[in-house]
């Protein structure tokens, strides 16, 4: 016992290299095996396609210690994080892996060795408990004849509502996948020894705590009512490091292990708490080990997928950070220490230290800056609320405004005993999205989901137009057996010429058809390892076994090529310019454009994009032969191609060559050579997140129309001007010293003109038992000065009541002020509702000062006049 947990991680790869397991090395924390996955959740997500046949291993017996994250869909541990001993977000997978190999029985004696033996982590047997599940009886008698594991400590588990295969001790990945029954080991944490089962399933004060998962993958879920067998059974277990660790080291909380110890105590010489078992804490340090590593993996905050997850965790860390009195900048400062701790999970993060460290502390400096004032909305909408339910639309818009996720929103209200309204947050959520989506074309909306055990050959790198057959067609999301005239659907191959969309290269157009029978492709799309044409069936009927062609358009496909060479192209020039710390993070390449998303912390100046531009059409102009070749992945390494992702390649990849210029891992189409791409022109570059930037460009005809295009605006404002073009610099700069100097004029004459306003409506204001009444309309009045004029009135006559109203075309703006010591009688916020309720208008404010605005502006004087008749009433009854 009391090993550290760095040499805890080391122990179980020995036990398993003794086992003759090969040690394979942790895979990115971003899945590029599963589209289904954000986020590698578990050991075996590398190795997915392996268990289902799909791909073959060197290796029969393998181990690893996984970075996994849990933060969305079924496995989200998010919310509990801190509030539980267990529960994490980064954290790190133990397993040893058999594919075809040993089963069942060698999978159970390897893990009971392992946590009983002397050698080593000699856990006291009574203090292991085991589930299986209950249809499962070779493992029920594997445990209690061969281990002699007691009948009382073998737990069998069934399925919910006698739904088979769905059970706690039925492992599956997701809705779909590899899956099988498992066996669980538990501890137990009790003083006392029980070999009461019920106590074991009653688990009070969770004395029971789950330590080691062993899976027997047999099946393949194709759908919720659908399992399949695989021909090769195979075993995959998981035993978190943390957990493990936690028993090892004689403490009841993951929190209270000597990795998080260090992170905990280092972060509490911020704040001024000192108790380390402070939720917050805890919080903090489970969110900088997560960030941290997902960074390393090249992943940045955004507002989308990835990148979104990334900015909820740094900003419930934030949160925390600020709920114990830490106002400094502070997170990015915790990463030194984030290194020391994790041993040789750390060398990743190594040589990504700064990065990581800016990253985080951009992201910190723009945050801070919505918090404490979000805050402060999210206090006071509390100490407003009648009962202890936070309405959904305040959530959101805590959301929207602020930034803060409804999770981090639901942290503050539950240490107040406040819970949020979740349907009423979606429900004004969806509204906002109801309101901002376009309508998007039919085929858009198909499940990206479906998924075939098949899969289709493509020929396009080579041929323009194949002979195939058609082996499945899906209209409306159903499978049909054949399409008719106008209907809208998919068709899926058995060979292609068509490119799926893949590697931000958007996917091939044509046509397949057969005699009179036409369908348009519109779209092309992977589906699994299949291919999907998605269209219409413009003439005839299409059927399921017909023998068809498919014919790509090739003059879209060459735009696209051409596009895609470009691309490489500019990913080199960019290193070469601005450093090998530019990693792409994603693109678009279509026929007319592409677009290049890529990590770089600083400002890219004109210069600099100048010089990327020329380095790239000195590329182009030199005319180089592109050259592909495939071959192994760790040949490609040896000539050092960049490869896009740090997630596991096949045995065997494609590799475009442009010279020594650029050399990348791709599987796209690319042009001939350099010189037919033309020209390239950048036309905009943006930062799309914090540490993102992101380059568009045009090449060939297209960057000449961007020229031709620049060129008549520069012609027609020459002559707007009426000066030569090369004069129009000097031009514009004498018409913006002009318009400031006329600006200021305005201004002074503005401020003339409000002060004579002030002085007559002051003296135009009528008299109520010693308060002030003024109701005014303006006609096309400048809306700032109509302010300063109501804060002067305001200040002028003291006790008062005013309403300022502005007309302009068709509409009309209104401010209303009334001093604090007639708010118990009258309030702004009052007036401006029988205002904007009676002219289709918005408004709202305070008691004592409220604006609106409306466009039903003939009934104003009506309106004002019941107004005026009121206020009277009001002032003579207080």
């Amino acid at each position: 016992m009391n090993k550290s947990t760095n040499q805890i991680r080391q122990d179980f790869l020995n036990f398993f290299k003794e086992k003759k397991h090969v040690i394979i090395p942790s895979s990115s924390l971003v899945p590029n095996n599963d589209s289904t996955l954000l986020f590698t959740n578990a050991g075996m997500n590398q190795f997915k396609d392996i268990f289902l046949g799909l791909k073959k291993t060197k290796h029969a017996r393998v181990t690893t210690v996984q970075r996994c994250l849990r933060t969305g869909g079924k496995h989200n541990d998010l919310e509990n994080v801190g509030y539980t001993h267990r529960h994490h977000t980064f954290f790190e997978m133990l397993g040893n892996f058999s594919f075809g190999d040993y089963f069942k029985k060698k999978a159970i004696m390897y893990a009971w060795e392992l946590l009983t033996s002397k050698k080593w982590f000699n856990i006291p047997k009574h203090r292991l408990w085991i589930t299986v599940y209950e249809h499962d009886d070779e493992t029920y008698k594997i445990w209690n004849q061969t281990i002699q594991i007691p009948s009382e400590r073998i737990i069998k588990i069934g399925d919910y509502e006698n739904h088979k295969y769905n059970s706690d001790n039925f492992w599956q990945m997701g809705d779909s996948g590899p899956c099988g029954p498992c066996t669980e080991i538990f501890y137990d944490y009790g003083k006392n020894a029980l070999n009461s089962s019920s106590e074991f399933i009653k688990n009070e004060n969770h004395r029971f705590v789950e330590i080691w998962n062993i899976v027997f993958i047999e099946y393949n879920r194709i759908s919720q009512t659908q399992i399949i067998s695989l021909k090769q059974k195979s075993i995959d277990t998981g035993m978190g490091l943390e957990r493990i660790s936690s028993i090892l080291q004689n403490v009841n909380s993951n929190y209270n292990i000597d990795i998080f110890q260090t992170l905990i105590k280092s972060i509490s010489q911020f704040s001024k708490v000192q108790d380390f078992n402070n939720i917050s804490l805890k919080v903090i340090a489970d969110h900088i080990r997560a960030c941290s590593f997902i960074i390393a993996d090249n992943i940045f905050p955004s507002n989308e997928q990835h990148g979104y997850v990334l900015r909820r965790i740094i900003r419930r860390a934030l949160s925390h950070g600020y709920k114990i009195g830490i106002k400094q900048h502070f997170f990015y400062k915790l990463v030194p220490n984030v290194i020391r701790s994790m041993g040789i999970s750390a060398n990743i993060l190594k040589d990504k230290q700064k990065k990581i460290e800016d990253v985080l502390k951009s992201e910190e400096m723009q945050f801070s800056k919505t918090l404490e004032k979000g805050l402060q909305v999210l206090n006071k909408e509390i100490k407003n609320l009648d009962n202890q339910i936070l309405p959904g639309e305040i959530v959101f818009y805590l959301h929207d405004t602020f930034g803060f996720p409804s999770d981090l929103t639901e942290d503050f209200c539950r240490e107040k005993n406040i819970k949020i309204d979740h349907d009423g947050y979606q429900k004004a959520k969806k509204n906002q999205k109801n309101q901002s989506n376009l309508k998007k074309p039919f085929y858009k909306n198909y499940n990206n989901n479906i998924f075939f055990n098949d899969s289709c050959i493509f020929e396009g790198y080579q041929k323009h137009k194949t002979k195939s057959i058609i082996k499945y067609i899906f209209v409306k999301d159903q499978s049909v057996l054949n399409i008719t005239k106008n209907e809208v659907g998919i068709i899926y191959l058995d060979k292609t010429s068509f490119y799926a969309e893949s590697g931000g290269q958007i996917g091939d157009i044509g046509y397949i058809y057969y005699k009179k029978s036409c369908f348009i492709v519109e779209k092309t799309k992977k589906y699994g390892n299949t291919i999907g044409h998605i269209g219409k069936l413009i003439s005839g009927t299409m059927t399921v076994n017909q023998s068809v062609y498919n014919k790509i358009d090739k003059l879209y496909r060459s735009s696209v090529s051409l596009n895609h060479s470009a691309t490489h192209l500019l990913h080199a020039a960019l290193r070469n310019t601005l450093g090998d710390g530019v990693v792409q993070k994603g693109s678009f390449i279509c026929n007319s454009y592409l677009r290049f998303d890529f990590s770089y912390s600083k400002l890219i100046d004109t210069f600099h994009i100048q010089e990327i531009e020329n380095i790239v059409n000195v590329q182009i102009r030199n005319n180089i032969f592109i050259k592909i070749k495939e071959m192994s992945f760790e040949e490609a390494k040896t000539k050092k191609a960049t490869a896009l992702f740090e997630n596991q390649y096949k045995s065997t990849v494609r590799v475009v060559f442009i010279s020594n210029f650029s050399i990348e891992l791709c599987g796209g189409t690319h042009a001939k050579r350099t010189g037919d791409i033309g020209l390239l022109k950048i036309i905009s570059q943006s930062s799309v997140a914090s540490g993102i930037k992101r380059i568009e460009a045009v090449t060939g005809q297209e960057a000449i129309n961007y020229f031709q295009k620049q060129d008549n605006n520069i012609q027609d404002i020459s002559f707007m001007l009426k000066v030569k073009s090369f004069d129009m610099k000097e031009k514009i700069k004498k018409l913006i010293h002009q318009i400031k100097y006329l600006e200021k004029k305005i201004q002074e004459f503005q401020k003339k003109e409000n002060t004579h306003q002030v002085k007559t409506l002051s003296n135009n204001a009528y008299d109520i038992q010693g308060t002030k009444v003024l109701i005014h309309t303006f006609y096309n009045y400048d809306h700032k000065s109509l302010r300063v004029i109501s804060d002067q009135i305001t200040e002028k006559l003291k006790s008062s009541i005013i309403v300022l109203v502005n007309v302009t075309n068709n509409h009309f703006n209104v401010i209303t002020k009334v001093t604090k010591n007639l708010i118990n009688f009258i309030t702004a916020s009052s007036i401006i509702n029988m205002i904007v309720t009676k002219t289709n208008g918005k408004g709202g404010g305070k008691k004592h000062i409220a604006e609106g605005r409306g466009l039903n502006i003939n009934i104003i004087p009506e309106i004002l006049q019941n107004i005026k008749i009121w206020i009277n009433k009001k002032l003579k009854n207080k």
